[in-house]
């Protein structure tokens, strides 16, 4: 297994207030799946990622990553945001570098392992560049690097590619994808596009809206590998888009956003 969580809930009090915002949750991850998490604003998805990463500690309940519990910062996940960590006044290959200067790697070790990760991403030629020079599909490039250049065997994603346009969206989709079956991560990603949850994962888990719950955990029988320019075409896109949005539906009528 690559993750457990086990009757793992999350309560904030403030002001003598108390507010769940994540009911008790039960749910395995094996090794190498590529899941995606959908549900309204606020239902806890991006929470339980947090804890996952080990960000926010759990109110009850424990979470094991390849077999240990998370306690404290989880180290051995990579973790990319919305907001990208790429620093305006590193070059493309110092902001790559960056993560392994925490790390017991040689000056050969990281050139290595950075000229490796410029190349998976299409960005060989841009080491010397500054991210003011660059596309915001390449900022993206950059941000994925950081998180792969130190290679932990799972990647959590907090709608990473929210903020591109729909072209680059797609492109992004496809480069993960191609990493993703290329290396065998393990991924969960946040999302609050179906469309895009569809497109990516092999199990899509629906949350409820507050408390968060899961609703439903929905595999997606489309076959990899998958080119997100064109898998909305195949039946089964659709098929699995109205499953998905017919649990989804409720939560909608309440007038809460995906």
């Amino acid at each position: 297994m690559s993750v457990q969580v086990q009757g793992v809930e999350k309560r904030y009090v403030r002001r003598d207030r108390e507010t769940v915002a994540l009911a008790p949750v039960d749910l395995t991850i094996d090794k190498g799946d590529f899941v995606a998490f959908v549900g309204p604003s606020g239902c806890g998805k991006s929470t339980l990622l947090n804890m996952i990463a080990g960000i926010i500690e759990p109110s009850a309940g424990k979470i094991l990553h390849e077999g240990q519990q998370v306690r404290g910062v989880n180290q051995r996940v990579g973790y990319m945001t919305q907001t990208d960590s790429v620093l305006p006044w590193r070059t493309v290959y110092d902001n790559i570098e960056l993560p392994l200067t925490f790390r017991p790697f040689s000056a050969a070790q990281r050139r290595e392992r950075v000229e490796a990760m410029m190349k998976a991403v299409d960005l060989s030629g841009f080491a010397n560049s500054f991210p003011n020079e660059l596309s915001g599909g390449m900022r993206k490039r950059v941000a994925l690097a950081q998180v792969l250049v130190y290679e932990p065997g799972t990647l959590l994603m907090d709608e990473p590619f929210g903020a591109l346009d729909a072209q680059l969206k797609l492109m992004m989709q496809r480069r993960l994808l191609d990493i993703w079956q290329e290396t065998g991560k393990t991924v969960i990603f946040v999302t609050h596009d179906l469309s895009e949850a569809v497109t990516l994962a092999q199990r899509v888990v629906v949350f409820s809206g507050r408390p968060g719950h899961i609703k439903a955990i929905e595999p997606i029988n489309i076959p990899f590998p998958r080119d997100p320019f064109k898998v909305r075409f195949e039946p089964e896109f659709q098929a699995s888009y109205e499953r998905l949005w017919s649990i989804l539906a409720p939560e909608i009528a309440k007038g809460e956003d995906i």
